[in-house]
Protein backbone atom coordinates (compact mmCIF):
# COMPACT_ATOMS: atom_id res chain seq x y z
CA UNK A 1 0.00 0.00 0.00
CA UNK A 2 2.78 2.45 0.89
CA UNK A 3 4.63 1.68 -2.34
CA UNK A 4 1.56 2.40 -4.49
CA UNK A 5 0.87 5.54 -2.43
CA UNK A 6 4.37 6.83 -3.18
CA UNK A 7 3.83 6.22 -6.89
CA UNK A 8 0.48 8.03 -6.70
CA UNK A 9 2.16 11.06 -5.10
CA UNK A 10 4.66 11.34 -7.96
CA UNK A 11 7.71 9.42 -6.78
CA UNK A 12 9.38 7.41 -9.53
CA UNK A 13 9.72 3.64 -9.58
CA UNK A 14 13.45 3.62 -8.82
CA UNK A 15 13.07 6.30 -6.15
CA UNK A 16 10.31 4.30 -4.47
CA UNK A 17 12.48 1.19 -4.61
CA UNK A 18 15.32 3.03 -2.87
CA UNK A 19 13.00 4.36 -0.14
CA UNK A 20 11.66 0.90 0.76
CA UNK A 21 14.95 -0.88 -0.01
CA UNK A 22 13.43 -3.30 -2.50
CA UNK A 23 14.12 -4.13 -6.11
CA UNK A 24 12.75 -1.79 -8.79
CA UNK A 25 11.29 -4.76 -10.67
CA UNK A 26 9.24 -5.58 -7.57
CA UNK A 27 7.77 -2.07 -7.55
CA UNK A 28 7.00 -2.37 -11.25
CA UNK A 29 5.30 -5.75 -10.73
CA UNK A 30 3.13 -4.33 -7.92
CA UNK A 31 2.19 -1.39 -10.12
CA UNK A 32 1.12 -3.74 -12.91
CA UNK A 33 -1.06 -5.73 -10.50
CA UNK A 34 -2.59 -2.57 -9.03
CA UNK A 35 -3.31 -1.20 -12.52
CA UNK A 36 -5.59 -4.13 -13.32
CA UNK A 37 -7.60 -3.54 -10.14
CA UNK A 38 -7.76 0.21 -10.76
CA UNK A 39 -9.01 -0.25 -14.33
CA UNK A 40 -11.86 -2.46 -13.14
CA UNK A 41 -12.63 -0.09 -10.25
CA UNK A 42 -12.83 2.96 -12.52
CA UNK A 43 -14.94 1.16 -15.13
CA UNK A 44 -17.39 0.02 -12.45
CA UNK A 45 -18.04 3.49 -10.99
CA UNK A 46 -17.76 5.78 -14.03
CA UNK A 47 -20.95 5.34 -16.03
CA UNK A 48 -24.26 7.10 -16.75
CA UNK A 49 -22.81 10.56 -16.16
CA UNK A 50 -24.96 13.64 -16.74
CA UNK A 51 -22.50 16.30 -17.87
CA UNK A 52 -22.93 19.82 -19.18
CA UNK A 53 -19.36 20.42 -20.32
CA UNK A 54 -16.33 18.37 -21.35
CA UNK A 55 -12.87 19.83 -21.89
CA UNK A 56 -10.33 17.94 -24.01
CA UNK A 57 -6.59 18.35 -24.42
CA UNK A 58 -3.44 16.44 -25.28
CA UNK A 59 0.12 16.75 -23.99
CA UNK A 60 3.34 15.02 -24.85
CA UNK A 61 5.55 12.88 -22.65
CA UNK A 62 9.18 13.94 -22.37
CA UNK A 63 11.76 11.60 -23.84
CA UNK A 64 15.22 11.03 -22.42
CA UNK A 65 16.82 12.84 -25.35
CA UNK A 66 15.04 16.10 -24.46
CA UNK A 67 16.20 15.97 -20.86
CA UNK A 68 19.81 15.29 -21.86
CA UNK A 69 19.86 18.19 -24.32
CA UNK A 70 20.25 16.05 -27.41
CA UNK A 71 17.34 17.83 -29.11
CA UNK A 72 15.33 20.99 -28.59
CA UNK A 73 11.76 21.05 -27.36
CA UNK A 74 10.46 22.04 -30.82
CA UNK A 75 12.28 19.09 -32.38
CA UNK A 76 10.88 16.85 -29.69
CA UNK A 77 7.31 17.94 -30.45
CA UNK A 78 7.87 17.27 -34.15
CA UNK A 79 9.26 13.85 -33.33
CA UNK A 80 6.55 13.04 -30.81
CA UNK A 81 3.80 13.98 -33.27
CA UNK A 82 4.69 10.78 -35.13
CA UNK A 83 5.17 8.66 -31.98
CA UNK A 84 2.69 7.12 -29.50
CA UNK A 85 3.91 9.18 -26.55
CA UNK A 86 0.96 11.58 -26.37
CA UNK A 87 -1.45 11.67 -23.45
CA UNK A 88 -5.08 12.56 -24.20
CA UNK A 89 -7.06 13.90 -21.23
CA UNK A 90 -10.73 14.82 -20.80
CA UNK A 91 -12.33 16.38 -17.72
CA UNK A 92 -15.69 17.59 -16.51
CA UNK A 93 -14.88 21.17 -15.41
CA UNK A 94 -17.80 21.37 -12.96
CA UNK A 95 -17.07 18.27 -10.86
CA UNK A 96 -13.36 17.94 -11.84
CA UNK A 97 -13.90 14.25 -12.72
CA UNK A 98 -11.14 12.92 -14.94
CA UNK A 99 -13.18 11.11 -17.58
CA UNK A 100 -10.50 9.62 -19.74
CA UNK A 101 -6.72 9.50 -19.94
CA UNK A 102 -5.22 7.55 -22.83
CA UNK A 103 -1.83 7.16 -24.47
CA UNK A 104 -1.61 7.18 -28.24
CA UNK A 105 -0.47 8.95 -31.36
CA UNK A 106 -1.75 12.41 -32.23
CA UNK A 107 -4.01 11.11 -34.99
CA UNK A 108 -7.67 11.04 -35.95
CA UNK A 109 -7.93 7.38 -34.93
CA UNK A 110 -6.82 8.24 -31.39
CA UNK A 111 -9.28 11.14 -31.21
CA UNK A 112 -12.01 8.74 -32.27
CA UNK A 113 -11.00 6.34 -29.47
CA UNK A 114 -11.14 9.14 -26.89
CA UNK A 115 -14.61 10.27 -27.99
CA UNK A 116 -15.80 6.66 -28.07
CA UNK A 117 -14.79 6.20 -24.44
CA UNK A 118 -16.54 9.44 -23.46
CA UNK A 119 -19.78 8.30 -25.10
CA UNK A 120 -19.58 5.08 -23.08
CA UNK A 121 -19.48 7.11 -19.85
CA UNK A 122 -22.35 9.48 -20.65
CA UNK A 123 -25.94 8.82 -19.74
CA UNK A 124 -28.33 8.04 -22.62
CA UNK A 125 -29.31 11.23 -24.42
CA UNK A 126 -26.60 13.34 -22.77
CA UNK A 127 -24.81 15.67 -25.19
CA UNK A 128 -22.48 18.10 -23.39
CA UNK A 129 -20.67 21.16 -24.64
CA UNK A 130 -17.21 20.22 -25.91
CA UNK A 131 -14.25 22.58 -25.41
CA UNK A 132 -10.75 21.97 -26.76
CA UNK A 133 -7.71 23.56 -28.33
CA UNK A 134 -7.23 23.93 -32.07
CA UNK A 135 -6.39 20.27 -32.75
CA UNK A 136 -8.10 19.44 -36.09
CA UNK A 137 -8.90 15.83 -35.12
CA UNK A 138 -11.53 16.66 -32.50
CA UNK A 139 -14.19 17.98 -34.90
CA UNK A 140 -14.59 14.84 -37.07
CA UNK A 141 -14.39 12.64 -33.96
CA UNK A 142 -17.15 14.58 -32.20
CA UNK A 143 -19.40 14.68 -35.26
CA UNK A 144 -18.94 10.97 -35.94
CA UNK A 145 -20.18 10.09 -32.41
CA UNK A 146 -22.87 12.78 -32.15
CA UNK A 147 -24.39 12.80 -35.61
CA UNK A 148 -27.15 11.30 -37.71
CA UNK A 149 -27.97 10.60 -41.33
CA UNK A 150 -29.82 13.36 -43.20
CA UNK A 151 -31.50 12.90 -46.55
CA UNK A 152 -30.85 15.99 -48.73
CA UNK A 153 -33.83 17.23 -50.74
CA UNK A 154 -33.98 16.61 -54.47
CA UNK A 155 -32.91 19.56 -56.60
CA UNK A 156 -34.02 18.11 -59.92
CA UNK A 157 -37.04 16.08 -60.89
CA UNK A 158 -34.96 13.73 -62.99
CA UNK A 159 -32.01 11.62 -62.06
CA UNK A 160 -31.16 9.60 -58.98
CA UNK A 161 -31.91 10.87 -55.50
CA UNK A 162 -29.00 12.36 -53.55
CA UNK A 163 -27.27 10.07 -51.10
CA UNK A 164 -27.84 10.53 -47.33
CA UNK A 165 -25.19 12.57 -45.55
CA UNK A 166 -23.89 12.42 -42.00
CA UNK A 167 -24.60 15.65 -40.13
CA UNK A 168 -24.14 16.72 -36.47
CA UNK A 169 -27.11 16.34 -34.19
CA UNK A 170 -29.24 19.45 -33.58
CA UNK A 171 -28.04 21.16 -30.43
CA UNK A 172 -24.47 19.83 -30.60
CA UNK A 173 -22.08 22.50 -29.26
CA UNK A 174 -18.33 22.64 -29.77
CA UNK A 175 -15.95 25.56 -29.19
CA UNK A 176 -12.19 25.95 -29.47
CA UNK A 177 -9.54 28.04 -27.75
CA UNK A 178 -6.72 28.64 -30.26
CA UNK A 179 -3.52 30.02 -28.75
CA UNK A 180 -0.68 31.53 -30.76
CA UNK A 181 2.82 31.22 -29.32
CA UNK A 182 5.94 33.06 -30.36
CA UNK A 183 9.24 32.00 -28.82
CA UNK A 184 7.35 30.01 -26.20
CA UNK A 185 5.33 33.09 -25.19
CA UNK A 186 1.59 33.57 -25.60
CA UNK A 187 0.89 36.40 -28.03
CA UNK A 188 -2.78 35.88 -29.00
CA UNK A 189 -5.85 33.87 -28.01
CA UNK A 190 -8.79 33.26 -30.32
CA UNK A 191 -12.16 31.80 -29.27
CA UNK A 192 -14.10 30.02 -31.99
CA UNK A 193 -17.54 28.41 -31.94
CA UNK A 194 -17.28 25.51 -34.37
CA UNK A 195 -20.68 23.86 -33.86
CA UNK A 196 -23.75 25.71 -32.61
CA UNK A 197 -24.14 29.40 -31.90
CA UNK A 198 -22.40 31.82 -29.56
CA UNK A 199 -25.66 32.34 -27.68
CA UNK A 200 -26.12 28.61 -27.04
CA UNK A 201 -22.52 28.20 -25.88
CA UNK A 202 -22.73 31.25 -23.63
CA UNK A 203 -25.96 29.95 -22.11
CA UNK A 204 -24.20 26.78 -20.95
CA UNK A 205 -21.16 28.63 -19.63
CA UNK A 206 -23.09 31.47 -17.98
CA UNK A 207 -24.64 29.01 -15.53
CA UNK A 208 -21.16 28.65 -14.00
CA UNK A 209 -20.08 32.24 -14.64
CA UNK A 210 -17.46 31.19 -17.20
CA UNK A 211 -16.39 32.12 -20.70
CA UNK A 212 -15.01 29.85 -23.42
CA UNK A 213 -11.87 28.35 -21.90
CA UNK A 214 -9.79 25.20 -21.46
CA UNK A 215 -8.20 26.26 -18.18
CA UNK A 216 -9.54 23.32 -16.18
CA UNK A 217 -8.04 20.63 -18.38
CA UNK A 218 -4.80 22.62 -18.55
CA UNK A 219 -4.70 22.73 -14.74
CA UNK A 220 -5.32 18.99 -14.76
CA UNK A 221 -2.33 18.55 -17.05
CA UNK A 222 -0.18 20.38 -14.51
CA UNK A 223 -1.35 18.02 -11.76
CA UNK A 224 -0.66 15.10 -14.06
CA UNK A 225 2.92 16.21 -14.64
CA UNK A 226 3.39 16.69 -10.89
CA UNK A 227 2.01 13.30 -9.82
CA UNK A 228 3.15 11.08 -12.70
CA UNK A 229 6.93 10.86 -12.62
CA UNK A 230 7.20 9.81 -16.27
CA UNK A 231 5.40 12.99 -17.40
CA UNK A 232 7.69 15.58 -15.85
CA UNK A 233 9.42 17.94 -18.23
CA UNK A 234 12.61 18.19 -16.18
CA UNK A 235 13.06 15.10 -14.09
CA UNK A 236 15.24 12.07 -13.70
CA UNK A 237 12.39 9.71 -14.62
CA UNK A 238 11.43 10.00 -18.26
CA UNK A 239 8.93 8.11 -20.37
CA UNK A 240 10.23 4.84 -21.83
CA UNK A 241 7.11 3.13 -23.23
CA UNK A 242 3.36 3.47 -23.61
CA UNK A 243 2.51 0.44 -21.44
CA UNK A 244 4.37 1.62 -18.35
CA UNK A 245 3.05 5.14 -18.79
CA UNK A 246 -0.51 3.85 -19.12
CA UNK A 247 -0.27 2.00 -15.80
CA UNK A 248 0.82 5.15 -13.99
CA UNK A 249 -1.98 7.13 -15.65
CA UNK A 250 -4.62 4.65 -14.46
CA UNK A 251 -3.30 5.09 -10.93
CA UNK A 252 -3.45 8.86 -11.31
CA UNK A 253 -7.04 8.77 -12.61
CA UNK A 254 -8.43 6.77 -9.66
CA UNK A 255 -6.32 8.70 -7.15
CA UNK A 256 -7.53 12.00 -8.60
CA UNK A 257 -11.22 11.05 -8.75
CA UNK A 258 -11.75 9.09 -5.52
CA UNK A 259 -8.86 9.58 -3.07
CA UNK A 260 -7.59 13.14 -3.38
CA UNK A 261 -9.92 15.89 -2.00
CA UNK A 262 -10.03 19.11 -4.02
CA UNK A 263 -10.09 22.46 -2.25
CA UNK A 264 -12.40 23.97 -4.89
CA UNK A 265 -15.02 21.29 -4.21
CA UNK A 266 -15.05 21.44 -0.41
CA UNK A 267 -18.43 21.91 1.27
CA UNK A 268 -19.20 24.15 4.25
CA UNK A 269 -20.39 22.36 7.39
CA UNK A 270 -23.59 23.43 9.11
CA UNK A 271 -21.75 23.56 12.45
CA UNK A 272 -18.06 23.73 13.24
CA UNK A 273 -16.59 20.42 14.43
CA UNK A 274 -13.97 20.76 17.20
CA UNK A 275 -10.69 18.91 16.81
CA UNK A 276 -9.06 16.66 19.39
CA UNK A 277 -6.00 18.88 19.66
CA UNK A 278 -5.55 22.62 20.04
CA UNK A 279 -6.18 23.40 16.38
CA UNK A 280 -9.07 25.41 15.02
CA UNK A 281 -12.45 23.75 14.51
CA UNK A 282 -13.26 22.14 11.18
CA UNK A 283 -15.66 24.19 9.08
CA UNK A 284 -15.23 22.41 5.73
CA UNK A 285 -16.08 18.92 4.57
CA UNK A 286 -13.49 17.50 2.13
CA UNK A 287 -14.89 16.50 -1.24
CA UNK A 288 -13.47 14.52 -4.16
CA UNK A 289 -14.58 14.76 -7.81
CA UNK A 290 -16.40 11.44 -7.44
CA UNK A 291 -18.37 12.86 -4.51
CA UNK A 292 -19.19 16.03 -6.46
CA UNK A 293 -20.48 13.90 -9.34
CA UNK A 294 -22.62 11.77 -7.01
CA UNK A 295 -20.66 8.57 -7.66
CA UNK A 296 -19.80 8.01 -3.99
CA UNK A 297 -20.55 9.51 -0.59
CA UNK A 298 -17.13 9.55 1.09
CA UNK A 299 -13.43 10.10 0.48
CA UNK A 300 -11.85 6.77 -0.38
CA UNK A 301 -8.47 5.70 0.93
CA UNK A 302 -6.01 3.98 -1.37
CA UNK A 303 -6.31 0.85 0.75
CA UNK A 304 -10.09 0.81 0.24
CA UNK A 305 -9.66 1.16 -3.51
CA UNK A 306 -7.08 -1.60 -3.85
CA UNK A 307 -9.00 -4.01 -1.60
CA UNK A 308 -12.42 -3.28 -3.12
CA UNK A 309 -13.96 -6.33 -4.77
CA UNK A 310 -15.39 -5.15 -8.05
CA UNK A 311 -18.64 -7.00 -8.80
CA UNK A 312 -18.44 -9.17 -11.95
CA UNK A 313 -20.02 -7.81 -15.09
CA UNK A 314 -23.24 -9.59 -16.19
CA UNK A 315 -22.47 -12.23 -18.79
CA UNK A 316 -24.46 -12.23 -22.05
CA UNK A 317 -27.17 -14.82 -22.10
CA UNK A 318 -26.80 -17.49 -24.74
CA UNK A 319 -29.89 -18.60 -26.62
Amino acid sequence: MHVIACLAEGLGIRGTARVFEIDANTVLHWLMEAAEQLKAFSAYFLHDLHLHQVQLDELYAVLSAVRDGEMSEAEAIERLSRSPHWVWTTIDPETKVLLSVQVGARTLAMAQAVLHQITQLLAPGCMPLFLSDGCPHYLPAIVSHFGHWVQPPRRHTKGSAPKPRWRPLPGLLYAQVVKQLRRRRLVAVQHRVVLGTHAAVDQVLTACGWLINTSFVERLNLSLRQRVAAMRRRGATSCKGADGLGQQLVLFQVYHNFVLPHASLRQALAEAVPTNGHGSAKVWRPCTPAMAAGLTDHVWSLREVLLYRVPPWPQPQTL
